[in-house]
Order: C-alpha cells, then sequence, then structure tokens
C-alpha cells in the first residue's frame, strides 16, 4: 500500500466509492451545480433554531443521502470519519451522536474532506472494516461569527476574500465494487509561507496546493496531462492564479484540465467576492458534480486537491502567520 517514499499511500487492493451524498444551502443552491445537489435549502437556518443547528442538519442529511441511495442502514457501517470547521468539531460530534456509528473526529480546516476520504480509504484497504462513512461541513453564517465578525456587524471585506459554503458532503468508503475506484493518497505537509491576512486564504493555500500536487506526480510517476481533471478545494479566483505561476516554476503546466471547487460552486455574478471556501466546498462539488461526471464515464481519471488554512482566531488577533495544507485523493472511473 505503501509507496517508498513518505507521502503518497498506493492503494494496490480494490477501494470505492460506493455512494454520496450532498446537502447545500440557498446560495449554493442559486449556482451553476444547483442541479448536481441532493438537497437544497432556501434560507441559512435549514429549518432549524440556529445556524449551528442548521449546519448539523446539513451534515445529517448529507450522510443519509449518501446511505439510502444503496439501501445501507447505519448498523452496516462500522466507523464514521467526519469534521467541520468548529470548535471541537462540534458539527461532526453531534451528528455522531445521533446516528450511533462509532466516531472519528478530523480536522484539516477546509482539507477536511480529502483527510476524511484518505483515513477513511486506509481503514477498508486495511481490511478493518467493509464500509466507512466520511464526510465534511461547513455554514456560511457559523464560520464567520467564529473565524471573522458577527454577521449581524456588516464590516465590508476586500475583493480577495471567499464566501464559506453552506453545505455538506457525504461519501460511503467501501470494499464492494462500484463506478468509482479510489487509486491512491497523498497527505500534505504543513506549507506557511509567512502570510497574516485571513482575508486572503486562497493566497496563502496556493503553496500547500503546488507542493501537494508536485509531491503526488512525483511519488506516482504521472504527468499532468494523465488526469482528465485536477482540481483543488478552494483556493479562489486569487489562489486558482498564484498556483498556476508556482506550478510553472517547477515546470508543471496546466492545460484545459484544471479548475477549483470555489470557482466551480458559484456564478460570476453572485455577490461572493473571490469564490468559494469552507470545508463543506471541496466536499460537496467532489461528492455531487465530480462524482457524477465519473459515474457517467465524461471523466476517467481525477485528482482531487483539498486546500485547507490551518489558523484559529486567536492566533490571528496575535499576529501569527497562517500555515496551511493540502490533501489529495486520487479517483479513477471504473465504466
Amino acid at each position: 500500500m505503501m509507496s517508498p517514499r513518505k507521502q503518497t499511500l498506493k492503494f494496490d487492493k480494490p477501494v470505492y466509492i460506493e455512494s454520496t451524498g450532498t446537502a447545500v444551502g440557498p446560495m449554493e443552491g442559486a449556482g451553476p451545480l444547483r442541479h448536481t445537489f441532493d438537497q437544497a435549502y432556501d434560507n441559512l437556518y435549514c429549518g432549524e433554531d440556529s445556524w449551528e443547528l442548521a449546519e448539523r442538519r446539513l451534515m445529517q442529511d448529507a450522510i443519509e443521502h449518501c446511505l439510502k441511495k444503496v439501501h445501507v442502514e447505519t448498523e452496516r457501517v462500522s466507523f464514521m470519519i467526519a469534521g467541520d470547521l468548529l470548535n471541537q468539531n462540534i458539527t461532526a460530534n453531534y451528528v455522531a451522536r445521533a446516528l450511533g456509528i462509532p466516531f472519528l473526529g478530523t480536522f484539516s480546516a477546509c482539507a477536511t474532506s480529502m483527510e476524511t476520504l484518505a483515513v477513511g480509504s486506509i481503514i477498508v484497504h486495511g481490511g478493518f472494516a467493509q464500509r466507512v462513512i466520511t464526510a465534511a461541513s461547513s455554514h456560511y453564517a457559523t464560520a464567520e461569527r467564529q473565524f471573522r465578525q458577527p454577521t449581524e456587524f456588516a464590516k465590508q471585506k476586500p475583493d480577495s476574500a471567499t464566501y464559506t459554503v453552506t453545505g455538506a458532503g457525504a461519501a460511503l468508503v467501501s470494499n464492494r465494487p462500484s463506478k468509482v475506484r479510489i487509486e491512491s493518497a497523498t497527505i500534505g505537509h504543513v506549507v506557511d509561507y509567512g502570510l497574516k491576512n485571513p482575508l486572503d486564504l486562497g493566497s496563502a493555500m496556493a503553496p500547500a496546493a503546488a507542493h501537494t500536487i508536485v509531491t503526488h506526480l512525483e511519488e506516482t510517476d504521472q504527468q499532468v496531462d494523465d488526469y482528465d481533471l485536477i482540481v483543488t478545494g478552494d483556493l479562489s479566483r486569487i489562489g486558482s492564479g498564484i498556483l498556476r505561476k508556482l506550478l510553472e516554476e517547477k515546470r508543471v503546466m496546466f492545460k484545459r484540465n484544471y479548475d477549483d471547487c470555489g470557482v466551480m460552486i458559484y456564478s460570476m455574478d453572485q455577490p461572493v467576492f473571490a469564490g468559494g471556501s469552507g470545508a463543506a466546498c471541496s466536499a460537496v462539488v467532489s461528492y455531487g458534480h465530480i462524482f457524477e461526471q465519473m459515474k457517467k464515464g465524461k471523466l476517467k481519471k481525477v485528482l482531487i486537491v483539498a486546500t485547507g488554512a490551518l489558523l484559529n482566531p486567536m492566533m490571528i488577533q496575535q499576529k501569527e502567520t497562517i500555515p496551511c495544507i493540502a490533501h489529495a485523493v486520487s479517483l479513477r472511473a471504473e465504466v
């Protein structure tokens, strides 16, 4: 399974994504990928009494959609591996309490979707479980309140800011053959280029994405052109441009097979500044649009590079720099 090098895990025994589920908020439901989501709410409360309860509802919805598609009961799932952006992973914790599945909480900020998928794949590949559910979520209002200013404060943001995706995505990782196989996972290094602006996270995360992509290509002996699509998590329009320049310095050139989930999820005319962000950003795009394209055979080989800024409000107040990470998972369509 493990590469002779340090970071890339190659799954030489079959590991599959048996099913996925997604649930999103109103802004995402009005975007260009609206038809790829299983459920979309028309307001941020999602039928609940608070934003935190709304995020909990989104993750539970995503998991329930995922399991119902393949008629799998929670009792047949060995582990739940999930994370979010709130202190102590409270969204995932409470959803795990409700579902009663043995639980591992994970955190890589907005890279949590691929961290959970990688960990779940390792468990299934190792023969320790037949099925594992993985999930990640975020919510615009809960993230604003925790990481920036209360939404009521209405502080003007710069164009470099990103808009936290309201949503949750879940995947059922299994040893049962399906149309999408998990080939490998590259675990990222923490990368810090000394940036301090929490309203420009795309710039901060781009070097981590570049490092993980280069490492993955080197350790798997592949080229960019071997993939139908390489997609980053939430670098936004600003970070995506920086990533291209960083990779060009390493002689890695994208053609038309690169995109960013934070750019894909919203229309240009939506008020989202530089694009989408949040742990749900890569989760809902990957487990919605990308997964469906792979099942149909329109995408045969995909590298998903989820990116995360490992900051917290206290460190920002102390003028600390922003460390970032990127985890990558390679998928192949079995059609």
